[in-house]
């Protein structure tokens, strides 16, 4: 086998140029790119450009040897979703017989996780520790690698304020600046130092952009937005993952204010490629480019090849768009052979980035495979990053961490989401969050597996009931559920949504716990105590709970070491310490919430305050707000200082708070600052974050928490497209989320 893979790699190297036996590993990219791009014809070329997929049951309607057929033509730039080990090098091995020997790409969505997998996107961001999000993306990067994947369509950067839009889960939540600080940790982990290592792989940011303010948060749905909330909003986070590095961007589906966006040169080339200087490669998202006929905004295949092309998108994900209209735009004079020239250039720059032309096999090492995938460590990161995603919602009278010393002996454990593994058709992917069919959930530890082992050690008596099965409750299980509480001391209620009905296409119109799960909390025996946790991929609407359930935990999609993170947060062996990275509304009328809203001119301060902004059925507060989280210990904070009370442009503003530990055990406190600009050219937030920093303090020990603001930090985009820091008085707000937080005011002069 080394052989005939040493043999391919010589006559890869040979066809792309290999002069005088240099090394082609210090070579210039740009050159070999160059000497490369002369040799190849216009079939070439746009072969470069296509992306297909290479499994059957993804959607293709190729057959293997026809693919293989399109690989060995060079038709085939990059192949995508493909999972067979032995496949993929069958299939880069024809890639070398082609005419150049350009090899493939193959790109797959590692989302959270390959092989081991974590929590998803959103819960990560609720722990708000960049260097854990690295680490999992960094694990997430080796074994894709391992496995022969080069190239990841992750990390989804995509801000939104509206929990009913399904890929939510997939983004760090509602708020720009977390958004921009979690992305560059992604991009990181995924990349690290140097795309030519083989335990790394490109990142994908997607989607580009504006795809979280879609009209009713329906999937593939129209935007429409200014462009100066477009800058503030939307782009922080792509243009701090374009500035970390990033190999690639991919479209997103929908029309930005009428133009589809792998269409949108403004976007593209203006400020992606223009203003920010990023020069790596654009791939549509699937069959993008062919939408735009849909959308009308294209009339064929030749006008879409036409003004994708020309917006400044490179690769064309499995719509065959460029194959079917590239040659023609080119014949007819829409497109020069310079633009295709520009964009096999991005795409072959990305393959001589990865190495694949070095060593077209790199990825595809058997033993490296096996000494990567699944290790043990990936597990235990698994665990440390599911139980710091979690976020204590509620917990009155300090009824968690259970106590073994305390009231509570027997437990009854119930609900759906109690052992899975019991009804697999339907539950198999609860803890997973997209639900792809690639992932074991024979590999997920579920809540009464771990909980069964822990309490029983510590002198516990547990039970557990699985209720709710099916698609709705029935008095049944109802009554299943009261006979369990009955002869329980406490109850531990597992709720929330399948991972199956979040994610891409899996949209709601309500946010409401389905299925009638909550109606359960009406049958428990009154008094009971109970902690309900929460299963879910999205800010949920569960106010029955927060009446009923003296504990609330959300617990999100946790991944395969759900039960065991679990058992840690409940029994106190992790303090709980995860915050908000998205408004929790009280219900879906609320949507869109978010915490950064303007404050109108008529701003409600108590419910039912006629003439102001406000509902007359509820408060117009969220639920729970953005950065809100509670933990087993308290915390303090003092009066704000500040290095001055006046600053000159220019200058930076130093802001302090000491926060102290007043609680019985240690515990990790998210400290958050927020500003508000009292008076500029448009209106701004009421508060927008600027920094955090996550410390942990002992039982009892305080710190000095500090930050630093620039000008940059208070500046704006103002109408005329301007980013700037007008003069005048600022407020600042330090606190533990974005409600509860002490202020101090400052001047800009």
């Amino acid at each position: 086998m080394k052989n005939i893979i040493l043999s391919c790699i010589v006559c890869s190297l040979s066809a792309v140029g290999m002069l005088n036996g240099q090394n082609t590993s210090v070579q210039n990219i740009d050159t070999r790119v160059e000497a490369l791009l002369a040799k190849m014809s216009l079939d070439d070329k746009i072969g470069q450009l296509n992306q297909v997929v290479g499994d059957i049951s993804t959607g293709t309607d190729v057959s293997k040897d026809d693919l293989l057929k399109q690989v060995r033509a060079g038709q085939v730039g990059s192949i995508l979703s493909h999972t067979n080990f032995e496949n993929k090098i069958t299939l880069q091995k024809t890639a070398l017989k082609s005419n150049l020997g350009i090899p493939l790409v193959f790109g797959f969505d590692v989302i959270h996780g390959y092989k081991t997998i974590f929590p998803i996107p959103l819960a990560q961001a609720a722990s708000w520790d960049m260097d854990l999000i690295e680490r999992i993306e960094r694990v997430a990067a080796a074994e894709a690698a391992a496995d022969g994947q080069n190239w990841t369509f992750s990390p989804m950067v995509d801000i939104s304020y509206d929990p009913r839009w399904g890929r939510v889960m997939e983004g760090a939540g509602e708020d720009p600046f977390l958004g921009s600080r979690v992305a560059e940790a992604r991009v990181r982990g995924i990349q690290g130092k140097d795309l030519s290592d083989p335990t790394t792989i490109a990142a994908c940011v997607k989607h580009f952009a504006a795809y979280g303010f879609a009209e009713g948060g329906r999937d593939y749905n129209s935007v429409d937005i200014s462009e100066q909330k477009l800058r503030e909003m939307v782009l922080p986070p792509f243009e701090a993952a374009a500035k970390a590095g990033a190999a690639t961007f991919m479209n997103s589906f929908n029309t930005i204010n009428g133009v589809p966006a792998s269409m949108d040169k403004h976007l593209i080339t203006d400020i992606l490629r223009g203003e920010w200087g990023w020069k790596g490669m654009i791939v549509s998202d699937w069959a993008s480019f062919g939408e735009t006929i849909t959308h009308g905004a294209a009339e064929d295949e030749v006008d879409a090849a036409t003004k994708c092309l020309s917006a400044g998108s490179d690769m064309d994900m499995v719509s065959g768009v460029f194959q079917k209209g590239l040659r023609k735009a080119l014949e007819k004079g829409r497109v020069t052979q310079a633009q295709i020239d520009e964009a096999v250039r991005r795409v072959l720059r990305l393959k001589f980035a990865l190495g694949l032309f070095d060593d077209p096999f790199r990825y595809l090492d058997s033993k490296r495979r096996a000494a990567t995938l699944e290790k043990p460590e990936h597990r235990e990161l698994a665990r440390e990053a599911a139980a710091k995603s979690m976020v204590l919602l509620q917990n009155d009278g300090g009824l968690l961490p259970l106590n073994p010393s305390g009231p509570f002996r027997r437990i009854a454990l119930i609900g759906p989401f109690a052992d899975s593994r019991t009804n697999k058709d339907y539950m198999s992917f609860w803890t997973l969050g997209v639900g792809n069919p690639y992932y074991d959930s024979t590999k997920v530890v579920t809540p009464a597996q771990a909980l069964k082992t822990e309490l029983e050690k510590k002198g516990f008596l547990l039970t557990v009931t699985e209720v709710c099965l099916n698609a709705t409750c029935t008095e049944k299980d109802y009554s299943l559920a009261r006979d369990a509480a009955r002869d329980a001391d406490l109850v531990i209620l597992c709720l929330g949504e399948n991972g199956l009905d979040c994610g891409e296409s899996r949209c709601v119109s309500t946010l409401e716990l389905r299925k009638e799960q909550e109606k359960i909390l009406k049958y428990l025996p009154s008094g009971k105590p109970t902690v309900m946790v929460l299963f879910n991929s999205r800010p949920m609407d569960f106010k029955l709970a927060a009446e009923k359930a003296q504990s609330i935990l959300v617990a999100w999609q946790p991944g395969y070491e759900a039960g065991n993170a679990l058992a840690d947060v409940l029994t106190g062996k992790v303090n709980p310490s995860g915050k908000l990275p998205m408004t929790f509304p009280r219900s879906v009328g609320q949507v869109p919430i978010h915490y950064n809203h303007l404050n109108t001119g008529r701003p409600q301060q108590n419910f039912g305050q006629m003439w102001t902004s406000g509902y007359l059925d509820q408060p117009s507060t969220p639920a729970y707000p953005f950065g809100f989280g509670l933990s087993y210990t308290k915390f303090s904070y003092s009066k704000i200082s500040m290095s001055k009370s006046a600053y000159k442009r220019g200058e930076t503003v130093d802001v302090s708070v000491t926060v102290t530990n007043t609680g019985d055990v240690a515990g990790e406190e998210v400290v958050q600052l927020y500003i508000r600009d009292m008076s500029a050219d448009i209106s701004r937030p009421v508060k927008e974050l600027k920094g955090f920093q996550k410390i942990r303090l002992e039982k009892g020990q305080s710190k000095i928490v500090s930050f630093r603001l620039s000008e940059k930090d208070l500046s704006y985009w103002n109408r005329d497209l301007k980013f700037k820091a007008d003069p005048g008085t600022f407020k600042v707000f330090v606190g533990g989320n974005s409600r509860d937080v002490q202020e101090m005011s400052f001047e800009l002069q």
